[in-house]
């Protein structure tokens, strides 16, 4: 009932929204708040093992169409803030069981954020994401607009987790559950990030840049609608691979590339167990 309310919304000239548009759609950022509306959900039974719900976004952007910009500053502050009316900072409370550490951390209203997870200043949670129980989400992190990420990761500092809301079909950024993303890294361009992966400090993922798999002597990227895929428990790190012709070659170029090295084991997990201690 909710999906076809939002499609009709979404629909809608926004000139002739009304309050029962605005009940609507306060009923679905509440959806997205509790974790009932997702962007994507695990489908276990498709190739990727997701399913995109092109409905959320779809919702997601209807709500920039029906809010207006307001000052959002906060009262007797030297800081200014305008922005839609429909997303203002998110409420949190004791009950909540997040752990939000003091210092200009913002998380958007219309996300989940599952209990134990642990927020160090200043990060940011955007619109539609997902962020499941127990994570951590380091300084200067970002988790961008309906991205998922799984129980139990790590989102290291100053790494970036893409955000997509248009075309609305597009697979969002995945980060399943257990995964290491290091220092510095970027996660881009519905790239699916499984299970208990680690991706060494620096690793940048997208679309267009190819992963070397020396372990299994093969190569993995993206192909049509279909997006890049890390595998189970595979430890990505930044590397290289020359030019081979041309002035490149002359010049003794390389370009970046990233290479799965190993796959996760004891030693791997050992050196970063360190984490729960964190938590």
């Amino acid at each position: 009932m909710l999906e076809q309310l939002i499609d009709q919304l979404f629909e809608k000239n926004p000139e002739s929204y009304d309050h029962r548009d605005m009940e609507t759609f306060q009923e679905f950022k509440a959806a997205l708040n509790s974790g009932k509306a997702r962007a994507a959900e695990p489908a276990p039974e498709t190739a990727l093992g997701w399913k995109v719900n092109p409905w959320v976004k779809r919702g997601i952007l209807a709500g920039f169409r029906i809010g207006k910009t307001v000052d959002m500053s906060p009262e007797n502050s030297r800081f200014s803030f305008f922005d839609k009316s429909t997303y203002p900072l998110r409420d949190f409370s004791l009950a909540s069981s997040v752990r939000i550490v003091p210092g200009g951390s913002s998380v958007r209203d219309g996300c989940f954020v599952g209990i134990s997870v642990t927020c160090m200043p200043p990060m940011y949670i955007n619109v539609g994401a997902f962020v499941d129980d127990g994570t951590m989400i380091d300084s200067h992190a970002l988790v961008g607009s309906c991205a998922q990420v799984g129980k139990s990761c790590h989102i290291s500092a100053a790494a970036q987790i893409g955000g997509v809301l248009e075309p609305v079909g597009a697979v969002p950024v995945i980060i399943e559950d257990g995964v290491l993303v290091g220092g510095n890294c970027g996660v881009y361009e519905g790239t699916i990030v499984k299970k208990g992966a680690v991706l060494g400090s620096g690793t940048i993922l997208t679309r267009s840049t190819p992963v070397y798999d020396i372990v299994h002597e093969t190569i993995h990227r993206a192909d049509g609608d279909t997006p890049l895929v890390i595998p189970e428990g595979a430890v990505v790190v930044a590397g290289s691979r020359p030019i081979t012709k041309g002035i490149g070659k002359e010049w003794n170029l390389s370009l970046y590339t990233p290479v799965i090295v190993k796959y996760r084991d004891e030693k791997t997990a050992g050196r970063i167990q360190l984490e729960d201690l964190l938590r």
